[in-house]
């Protein structure tokens, strides 16, 4: 399922978000200036390697931060943003804008951090935004839950657009998740993606939304 757009309108310009999306457009950028052998090298620098984290070395954790705004390609960051786009502000609306951004952050490190707890010695550099988006979902799912969210969805090899709501369509996701991150715990799965991070991502949004969130919302 790919989603279009949600029915669900927020009252503010999400100034906070379209920041991230800028920064991280603003990075990927960066990252397409250089040749191949440099953005090897600076991935490697400024990605999270879960083997390189260790407690008696702090600088390392920052690379928790760094990791965020970088991506590997353009379906990537396109995909990440788009998505970004259609939850975060709603998102934003009902935090405030400073706080969504902390909120952000700390579900991008909490995806980080239960990454690394399922594989600490993985040499492979983690980037990417998916892990805090993902917050942004497990928030939205709590903050918005009877919100539709159009999406293409292919039936019988054809796609059709259907509204969903956020229950069903962030459910079958986190669902899809936990699928993915259980078959790359057996070894099944060789495409490199963090699915534990967006598992951790996610929970953490559920949870954590409600220290963040500025009104009630039930």
């Amino acid at each position: 399922m790919f989603p279009l757009y949600d029915t669900q309108r927020s009252r503010h310009f999400p100034l906070m978000n379209w920041m991230l999306v800028i920064l991280n457009g603003i990075a990927f950028y960066y990252e397409v200036t250089m040749t191949e052998a440099d953005l090897f090298r600076f991935i490697h620098t400024w990605g999270l390697v879960p083997a390189n984290l260790t407690v008696s070395n702090p600088e390392t954790w920052f690379n928790i931060l760094t990791s965020m705004f970088l991506h590997g390609g353009w379906f990537h960051i396109l995909s990440n943003m788009w998505i970004l786009i259609i939850f975060g502000d709603n998102v934003e609306d009902k935090l405030g804008s400073i706080p969504y951004l902390f909120f952000y952050l700390l579900s991008g490190t909490a995806a980080a951090l239960l990454q690394f707890f399922i594989e600490p010695a993985s040499t492979v550099p983690m980037i990417g935004a998916s892990g805090a988006i993902a917050g942004v979902l497990g928030a939205y799912l709590i903050l918005f839950p009877h919100s539709r969210i159009a999406s293409l969805v292919p039936i019988f090899f054809i796609f059709t657009m259907v509204e969903l709501p956020a229950l069903v369509f962030l459910g079958f996701w986190f669902v899809s998740q936990l699928f993915s991150g259980w078959l790359a715990l057996q070894g099944a799965d060789a495409s490199n993606v963090a699915w534990w991070a967006h598992i951790g991502g996610f929970v953490f949004g559920m949870i954590a939304v409600r220290l963040f969130a500025r009104s009630r919302y039930y």
